[in-house]
């Protein structure tokens, strides 16, 4: 199949490579997302090498030796996968309870999650949201590991019965339909309230796997046409086109958009496959580009790159708490993430992946235990390290235990929501605002000049004035906002979009409890990408009329989106004279500590703060004429 291919371990020059950019994309896309918003794609690149490889492997060995070993496969991919994923789960744990008990929520299910890889099952069935959640998960990005060991797991058995089919391009054909209904799956299923579902599935999101295999079978057929010059003259163009690809999709595409569940990741997976397809045969320049050391080294430990960064940047971006929201991780977090993230994946890779790769688990245990009584000098685990590993571990079981149901995000919104209810019941009778007129209904407010909102003596207006509306960050500061503001009346609950307000709006309006200031804080997952939420905020200020006065709150969170959703935010209000904007995004650039872990929520002196956001908001925008 490759003068450039190994093929003992079917190891082809270049290949590393494009897992270095498949895995430098991903990061990106965690530590600047503003730079890399499609960086996401990069886990599609691995897919189609996976794909690729291992059925490339598989025929092989079906070649040579007549017959596929499923027994003797799982057990190579048990010593590739488990060492390196056995040392993150317990040590990410340890490190994490030393850090913050925040960081342990709902670690059990994670961790059964990951040490079963079924991750990407488990948290759909939990209902998290791989791209909105703003306090992620310590291995969120586990989901990716349980859809390829799923495909390691299946497709060796599926791959006896298809090199039964004497044709290469019959079973490449076969592998290609199988991509086609996923990606059809895909688009079909998907939701843009719940993407992570067909994002997630192992069944709406395998073609570029499939995609791989459906390569290597027609590689496997096609011996004449790798060697043939129309081909030659064809990689290397191929191979830099499908890399300009990949990285124009890795900067433009928007995971909040339709685009990648309507094709946008089969396509990065197709040019991935274009990529992986110039690398078999002559060495070529884009071979050599391919295998360019710094590269080379990234590639080669990309696994454990992959394991470690993410709980890496969990673990110090809490530790660090001085560090900015709304733009990703601060410099100091980020850098630090990166030496620690490079120096744990080197000492898996040299320390425990390459000795258990090379000699087994059984023979590794053997060394440890003889560790004990043999001299420390001949063995690669010296004592020290075994005796670190069961102190790992202990703290890691302990973590597991002791580890908390719920954030305190989680809490303080819970809460918010119950004083919200309680104190919504107990001013049910009370809630109306008083008409202009006294004869004309609330719904005809457009209409109508309100006059001041408020007394003009009044700095601020009274609460019993004052609807605040919004999302969890309201609701999370609600008892701040009721001492702030006595009387005023909260609708705030999670999850709420720009989409979601105006039927909120136009209800209170045609019940007549809709009042004269009225403070919005809503877009917290989503800001301005959800469809139509420009419109829907314009909607509501139309509704509401010039009589009213209003207060928008801007968008604090770690998502890339922010700064932009924020300056859409200010453009709307300076159409509407009307109102204001609370710049609360500002408040937290200077004093992050305001928030909880999740750098989205306030905490309980953020919520005081937050209050007093929207009370110099108030008084900056004053009673109006």
């Amino acid at each position: 199949m490759s003068n450039n291919a190994d093929s003992h371990s079917g190891r082809i020059e270049g290949l590393d490579g494009l897992r270095a950019f498949a895995v430098l994309s991903v990061l990106v896309f965690h530590f600047w997302p503003s730079l890399a918003p499609g960086g996401f794609l990069g886990v599609d690149v691995f897919f189609v090498i996976s794909g690729y490889l291992i059925t490339t492997l598989l025929v092989r060995e079906r070649n040579k030796a007549g017959r596929i070993d499923l027994l003797a496969f799982w057990k190579r991919r048990a010593r590739r996968l488990l060492p390196a994923l056995g040392l993150v789960v317990f040590t990410s744990i340890a490190a994490a309870w030393m850090v913050s008990g925040e960081l342990l929520v709902n670690i059990k299910r994670q961790t059964l999650g990951a040490l079963t890889f079924s991750t990407n099952w488990i948290e759909i069935v939990a209902g998290t949201d791989y791209f909105n959640d703003s306090a992620r998960s310590l291995f969120v990005t586990f989901w990716s590991l349980a859809v390829e060991e799923q495909f390691y797991l299946l497709w060796p058995i599926l791959m006896v019965g298809l090199l039964l089919i004497p044709s290469s391009a019959l079973r490449s054909v076969i592998a290609l339909v199988a991509a086609a209904v996923s990606s059809l799956l895909m688009a079909v299923v998907f939701d843009p309230q719940v993407p992570t579902r067909v994002y997630y599935g192992t069944d709406t999101h395998s073609f570029g796997l499939m995609i791989g295999a459906a390569l290597a079978f027609a590689f496997a057929g096609a011996p004449k046409m790798l060697a043939s010059r129309p081909w030659q003259m064809v990689r290397v163009p191929l191979g830099f086109l499908s890399i300009a690809g990949l990285i124009a999709m890795v900067i433009m595409v928007d995971s909040s958009t339709a685009f990648p569940y309507h094709g946008g990741i089969l396509l990065a997976s197709i040019l991935s496959a274009g990529a992986v397809a110039a690398l078999p045969g002559e060495t070529t320049f884009f071979t050599k580009v391919c295998m360019v050391r710094p590269l080379a080294w990234v590639g080669e430990r990309s696994y454990g790159m992959y394991l470690w960064h993410w709980p890496v940047l969990m673990i110090v971006g809490t530790a660090i708490t001085s560090a900015p929201s709304g733009m990703g991780p601060g410099w100091p977090i980020i850098l630090t993430v990166i030496v620690i993230t490079f120096a744990l994946t080197e000492a898996s890779y040299r320390w425990i992946e390459m000795p258990i790769r090379k000699v087994g688990f059984r023979a590794t245990w053997a060394k440890v235990r003889a560790a004990f009584g043999g001299p420390a000098t001949r063995l690669p685990l010296p004592v020290t390290a075994t005796i670190c590993a069961v102190i790992i571990f202990a703290f890691a079981c302990f973590g597991i235990a002791t580890a908390p149901d719920k954030s305190q995000e989680q809490l303080s919104i819970e809460a918010g929501e119950r004083l919200i209810a309680e104190q919504t019941a107990a001013s049910s009778n009370a809630t109306a605002a008083p008409h202009a007129t006294g004869d004309e209904p609330q719904k005809d407010a457009p209409k109508s000049n309100f006059g001041p909102a408020w007394p003009a003596e009044l700095p601020i207006p009274p609460g019993d004035q004052i609807v605040g509306l919004g999302d969890s960050v309201m609701s999370g500061a609600a008892e701040a906002i009721y001492d702030r503001f006595p009387g005023i009346l909260l609708n705030a609950r999670p999850i709420l979009q720009w989409h979601d307000a105006p039927a909120i709006v136009q209800t209170m309006i045609d019940k007549g409890t809709m009042r004269k200031v009225v403070v919005m804080n809503f877009g917290t997952n989503a800001g301005f990408k959800e469809p139509d939420s420009e419109a829907a905020l314009r909607s509501i200020l139309n509704m509401l009329g010039p009589g009213h006065r209003v207060v928008l709150i801007n968008t604090v969170g770690v998502s890339y989106w922010v700064p932009s959703t924020n300056a859409t935010l200010l453009a709307i209000s300076s159409d509407y004279p009307n109102t204001i904007v609370a710049d609360w995004y500002s408040v937290i650039q200077s004093k992050p500590g305001l928030l909880h872990r999740d750098k989205t929520h306030p905490n309980d002196a953020g919520a005081i703060v937050y209050a007093d956001t929207i009370a110099k908001a108030l008084e900056k925008l004053g009673p109006g004429q």
